[in-house]
């Protein structure tokens, strides 16, 4: 059995999220037009970089813990993980949106993005030997300039709190994968290429990662499903 652990995490991440996408109130699935092309545009500059990771030796996926089905050297499950992954996180933006419709983080969109960019980017230079700290810190800086440029604070005060609150299942669903509940990590780390700084069983890298992953999608669904908003100004 510990050859569907992998994708076992992924259902669980799903789960949730997809059942309560009917639910009258926040009717995520009305939302789904926009939400797709955003999650599967994301998963392709992702499943680029996660590719290039994957063959340079920065992480590698053990097979114990894999159905055994692999895409361009990755899992099934890895594949999967772009969708699902993201489907949550967005589900936890909208519902935090639907029951906090104050936006209660947007007086520090701005010193949030001003002083991540610059710290993010000055890790990244002095840590140019480590492919997962540089390249990671790198594009989330990239990725906060550009939302940045396309929305300012429109959206970021909802996106911190639905990152801030998305940190908790992500801790626990990708402390599962790096080991943190197994004798073995499924998901297994180059430690030369990062920090070597865990949370948990979790490489401190991951949160900025995830915080790009989320951006991007939210970034991208925000821009779908208000098109014509931004087409007419």
């Amino acid at each position: 059995m510990d050859n569907y652990l992998y994708l076992v995490v992924n259902l669980f991440t799903l789960s949730f999220p997809l059942l309560r996408s009917f639910e009258p109130k926040i009717r995520f699935a009305s939302k789904w037009h926009a939400l797709f092309p955003a999650l599967l545009i994301t998963a392709i500059f992702f499943l680029i970089w996660d590719h290039w990771f994957t063959v340079t030796g920065v992480w590698e996926f053990n097979p114990r813990y894999l159905l055994g089905i692999y895409l361009f050297q990755m899992p099934l499950e890895e594949w999967l993980f772009f969708f699902t992954v993201p489907f949550a996180c967005v589900f936890i933006y909208e519902v935090l949106i639907y029951f906090s419709p104050k936006d209660i983080f947007q007086p520090v969109a701005t010193p949030f993005v001003f002083i991540l960019i610059p710290f993010l980017l000055i890790l990244a230079f002095f840590n140019l030997d480590k492919t997962y700290t540089s390249v990671n810190f790198t594009v989330g800086a990239v990725a906060l300039g550009i939302h940045w440029l396309l929305f300012r604070d429109k959206y970021m005060g909802r996106f911190i709190f639905a990152y801030l609150v998305h940190l908790v299942p992500f801790i626990i669903c990708n402390g599962i994968l790096t080991g943190g509940l197994t004798p073995e990590p499924v998901v297994i780390y180059n430690n030369s290429e990062n920090l070597g700084i865990r949370i948990w069983t979790v490489p401190i890298e991951d949160t900025v990662y995830s915080m790009t992953l989320l951006l991007v999608n939210v970034s991208l669904f925000e821009y779908l499903r208000n098109r014509k908003t931004f087409q007419r100004s």
